[in-house]
């Protein structure tokens, strides 16, 4: 896919930041959107901005982990649009906290939005993608898909499986020959709301956690990151690194193997410590 102009691009939590962002951009390259949240009053905000541009727009409440509801929004998206070119799995909700305090719960309620929204979501429009002649699939995993950080297990866990399983498919459509490029988004520090919508474990302060991700580790707005994003899809980018600190830490990993995690342990500790 060389650009959006036409095609019917489907993007998951875009009620705010990133999500909204990527829709707003695809508006102004002439996508017809189908847009879904489970916030109402954001999905809503977001339908009206796009409507305000012009875009034909289809928008519906949606929990992207409910298997059956993805299912047959692929259905209704695709009975409304008459086809669908593109989709990104941009969904995604954080939960900071060490391993020893967090619940079992918590590591599937992240799993379950994180890693299975992104499954359902491949596998519920992969067909009509196919039937498309022209299809994409940009499924968002994390600079913590790249490599993992004291707090983030349950993150670290989901963005990681996103990745492999975003890599497969590359590969797999390839070997296919099938008209579906795949891309892997590993955004850095960004200036959304993911920090502040995060759980932490009991006897946690979310506030000064979101404060300090906003203040230390969000670098890059979500307009920007959005544009990176979509340039990488024009370009069948099989991996799109957003933001310097995305790139120098993927760096960083590939040349100091197991041994960056003393390293970003140290710096970790040290970034995040409240002061």
């Amino acid at each position: 896919m060389k650009n959006f102009a036409g095609k019917v691009v489907v993007v998951t939590g875009a009620a705010s930041g990133m999500g909204r962002e990527l829709a707003l951009q695809l508006a102004d390259k002439g996508a017809r959107l189908a847009i879904s949240d489970m916030n109402p009053s954001g999905l809503e905000e977001t339908a009206r901005l796009l409507e305000a541009k012009g875009a034909q727009v289809h928008s519906q409440l949606l929990n992207v982990a409910e298997r059956e509801a993805m299912l047959e929004y692929a259905d209704t998206v695709l009975a409304h649009f008459g086809k669908v070119n593109a989709i990104f799995n941009n969904a995604g909700i954080a939960h900071h906290g060490e391993v020893e305090l967090t619940e079992f719960k918590t590591f599937e309620r992240i799993m379950d939005v994180d890693y299975w929204g992104v499954v359902n979501g491949t596998k519920a429009f992969l067909p009509h993608l196919i039937a498309s002649g022209d299809g994409h699939i940009v499924n968002t995993s994390s600079l913590f898909g790249l490599l993992s950080i004291p707090g983030q297990s349950a993150y670290n866990a989901a963005k990681f499986a996103v990745r492999g399983f975003t890599e497969s498919l590359v590969q797999e459509m390839r070997l296919a020959g099938y008209p579906v490029s795949v891309s892997c988004v590993h955004p850095g520090g960004i200036k959304t709301a993911i920090a502040r919508n995060a759980t932490v474990n009991e006897g946690s302060d979310i506030a000064q956690f979101a404060e300090l991700f906003d203040k230390k580790l969000a670098r890059m707005t979500a307009a920007k990151a959005a544009s990176i994003i979509i340039a990488g899809a024009e370009k069948n980018k099989a991996r799109i690194l957003v933001g310097a600190d995305a790139q120098f830490l993927d760096k960083l990993v590939r040349v100091l193997g197991p041994k960056y995690m003393p390293v970003v342990a140290r710096a970790a500790g040290a970034t995040l410590k409240p002061r």
